[in-house]
Parts: structure tokens; C-alpha cells; sequence
């Protein structure tokens, strides 16, 4: 593997960080812990102070997100917040792998666009992510929803790439599966994968559905749309903050809501950390050939 460096920093984070860690480490590279001081040890890591970490390695992984509102990199195995206008310093001259680069360099000047990789923005990274993710979801429909998802009325909203991972995955279960989409083109492509496509503008045609899974990123599910699909179903949104539904008017209708945010980190940490891992490396190899 020709990546062109030998050692690692992986700084804040949560259980996915753990799993990079030990994966970079299963392959023979130094890995560096900085942020993790409430676990006490972990085979051939080392475990540092991260401003340590980060002087002591080539190359430093951030995790998702990469920076918090008030400044501070995620950390939840740390004692003390990690600020990341004091690790700044520690990072210039660092291979510095990010997610959700702008608002990093929105906090910090100081860091060199150069050297700063985004890995939340790579396909390979987020179709990855799309499966774990849906993976998810459909644990949480099959941990909530009374019934079996063989034969149950379920609807996916949207077709984006969780939408895809969500119908390619739910199909191997035969329920009675509608998936909306805005554009003609995935109307057909929904059709030819074997299940009921319509439009997401026309939704309110539609009715009695027992799961709803929501992938799209803007508020569909008004108060309206909520009455009229969403009355006897367990809904699942998937979207980003502040989601696609309206929780209030959800609640006011006594409809089952769940938000499931950062899916991949709760459900399936180690394959989330190591599609991680997977993509610097990716990354580092097309730098390095």
C-alpha cells in the first residue's frame, strides 16, 4: 500500500474512531489516540493528550462532524473539550483529514486549505455510508413496528442515495413498497427495481402505510401530509437536522416519530469507522501514484 506516511493521529470522536484506530493499526501503521483518556488502554495505540497526538503525527483524522458550533471537536471519550482554535497550531504542516471542511476553516484561519482533506465529500465515502445508514433504519423499523416488514405497507420518501440503499435493502424483506421521487428519470428507475413509484408532490394521495422512512432534506411531512399518510404509521426521518417532519405536528397527532440522526455511529460503528479508514487511504493512494 503506497500512501507516502507511517503515522496516524486520530483525534475525537466516538466509537467509529476507535475502530479506525484499530484498523489503521491492524495494518501496520503507528496509530495515535488524542481525546480518548476515558479508555484506558487499546492493544498497540497509543492513547495521548491530543495537542501531543497531533505533534507526534504525520498524518491527523478528524471525526464527523469535524467541529462543533461552539468551537470544540466532538470528543465523547474525553474528559475536557477539545478547542480547536488551541489544537490548530498542532495541525499546520499536518496531512489533515476532515468532514465538513468549510466550517472548520470557518473557525480557524490558521489551518491550510491544502492540506486539508475532506472525506465527508467523496462519493466513495457516502455511498458507503448510504447502505450503513439504511442498514440502520430498518433495524429501528424491525426493533418499533409491531408486525413483520414481510407484507407490511412501507413507504420510502425520496430517492437520493439513502433512498436507493433503503428500497434495494427493503425489498429483499416483499413488503408493499412505494417509493416517492421528484424526477421522472428515478420514477422509472423505481418501477424497474419492482416497486410502486410516485411522485413525492402527490403524497397526500396516498394512505395506510405502517413504516415511512424519509430520506429527503427539506420539510415534507407538514401537518397536512401527516394527517393524511402518516396517521396509523411508525415514521422514521433520516434527514439531516432540522429533518423533514414536523416533530411538533407529529406529536400533536400522537404519530410514532423517530429521528434517527448519525445512523452509521450508533448501529454499525466498526464498519462506519472503517469505511473511515478506506477512504484516506483511497485518497492518500491517488495522491501518491
Amino acid at each position: 500500500m503506497n500512501i507516502g506516511y507511517k503515522t496516524f493521529a486520530i483525534i475525537g470522536g466516538d466509537k467509529r474512531q476507535l475502530y479506525s484506530a484499530r484498523s489503521i493499526a491492524d495494518d501496520g501503521f503507528e496509530v495515535i489516540l488524542g481525546g480518548f483518556d476515558r479508555v484506558l488502554s487499546m492493544r498497540s495505540v497509543k492513547i495521548l493528550p491530543p495537542f501531543e497526538a497531533a505533534q507526534k503525527a504525520e498524518v491527523v483524522i478528524l471525526p464527523l462532524p469535524s467541529v462543533d458550533k461552539e468551537g470544540f471537536i466532538p470528543a465523547s471519550f474525553s474528559e475536557e473539550k477539545i478547542s480547536l482554535k488551541k489544537l490548530a497550531p498542532f495541525l499546520c504542516g499536518k496531512r489533515v483529514f476532515c468532514a465538513m471542511k468549510d466550517k472548520l476553516i470557518a473557525q480557524s484561519t490558521v489551518l491550510s486549505t491544502q492540506l486539508l482533506s475532506d472525506y465527508y465529500e467523496r462519493e466513495d465515502f457516502v455511498l458507503s455510508n448510504a447502505y450503513v445508514t439504511a442498514e440502520g433504519a430498518i433495524q429501528i423499523a424491525m426493533e418499533k413496528f409491531e408486525g413483520t416488514l414481510n407484507g407490511a405497507k412501507i413507504l420510502v420518501c425520496g430517492f437520493g442515495r439513502i433512498g436507493k440503499a433503503l428500497t434495494r435493502l427493503l425489498l429483499a424483506f416483499s413488503p408493499k413498497l412505494t417509493v416517492s421521487a421528484r424526477k421522472s428519470e428515478d420514477l422509472v428507475a423505481i418501477r424497474m427495481l419492482g416497486a410502486k413509484a410516485v411522485k413525492t408532490s402527490e403524497l397526500e394521495k396516498e394512505k395506510g402505510f405502517d413504516i415511512i422512512f424519509s430520506t429527503v432534506p427539506a420539510l415534507v411531512f407538514r401537518p397536512e401530509l401527516l394527517a393524511k399518510v402518516a396517521s396509523d404509521a411508525l415514521l422514521i426521518d433520516l434527514a439531516s437536522m432540522p429533518g423533514s417532519v414536523d416533530f411538533e405536528a407529529a406529536k400533536r397527532l400522537q404519530i410514532d416519530c423517530v429521528h434517527a440522526l448519525s445512523l452509521p455511529g450508533k448501529s454499525s460503528p466498526k464498519t462506519a469507522g472503517e469505511i473511515i479508514k478506506d477512504t484516506v487511504y483511497t485518497i492518500l493512494e491517488e495522491e501518491h501514484r
